[in-house]
């Protein structure tokens, strides 16, 4: 299963708020099998949100779009997914209900809110809205896109409903090595090419080592690879630290 991440949100591209959805939805997908191929962030343009959802419906098995729900000015992701996919919007009476129900929950601690219950409750027509068990607009499900809260508790709890939707065979096998990154360059293209498995290398300043990262969805490809590694490298299953200085490391050490 392919999947691309589309966060929404003029702060993220200011960098006013980390963007921590993207990097916990990508953890997540990962864990599950799941191979995400895009991660982008656009701003709160309507024309840009659903030029995008479009092409990655088209392109990916499933979207996901984080940002931009609710009754500020700037929320505006609900009606540009609703016009990626020529609808309008509406509130069903499901979706009202679910706000109904979030307002009587919350009266106690926020009372007296002034909430226009059917414009925080619409969803592109057609879609199936999502609860949010810990905010108050609803997401929605339509096609193969998801549209989740911003806030991430929210956006949290609401993917854990949907969660048993995002299954796939990708996995990975997890390497160490101590050799400068710069030597092993040959050995890591012949794995890729030989084994038909994608390969990465991430050195680690502070743990001493590089890495390797082999991914695919074909068990035994992976352990042939990494056992061929093992054998034409200087490598472990296991981390392996040496004794290095990373502001003295020689050309072609861990960068």
């Amino acid at each position: 299963m392919d999947v691309a991440v589309l966060t929404v949100g003029e702060e993220l591209l200011a960098g006013d708020t980390d963007n921590t959805n993207a990097s916990w939805l990508a953890a997540e997908l990962t864990t599950r099998g799941v191979s995400v191929r895009r991660i982008l962030t656009v701003p709160d343009d309507r024309d840009v949100i659903a030029d995008r959802t479009r092409a990655y419906s088209d392109a990916f098995d499933a979207v996901i779009v984080t940002g931009g729900i609710g009754g500020t000015p700037d929320d505006v992701t609900m009606d540009a997914v609703a016009a990626a996919f020529d609808r309008g919007l509406v509130a069903s009476d499901l979706a009202i209900g679910e706000v109904k129900q979030r307002l009587a929950e919350i009266s106690d601690s926020v009372p007296e809110l002034d909430i226009d219950v059917e414009a925080e409750a619409a969803i592109p027509a057609g879609a199936e809205p999502l609860s949010n068990p810990e905010g108050l607009a609803p997401g929605c499900r339509l096609e193969n896109v998801y549209v989740l809260p911003g806030i991430p508790s929210e956006m949290q709890a609401m993917f854990e409903t949907i969660a048993t939707d995002f299954t796939g065979t990708l996995t990975e096998r997890l390497l160490y090595t101590v050799e400068p990154e710069a030597n092993i360059v040959g050995a890591l293209a012949d794995a890729r090419d030989r084994f038909d498995v994608r390969v990465g290398c991430y050195p680690d300043r502070a743990a001493r080592h590089n890495r390797l990262k082999l991914t695919g969805t074909d068990e035994t490809a992976l352990d042939d690879a990494a056992a061929w590694l093992l054998e034409v490298i200087d490598a472990s299953e296991t981390p392996v630290e040496r004794d290095w200085d990373p502001d003295h490391e020689p050309a072609g050490g861990p960068d």
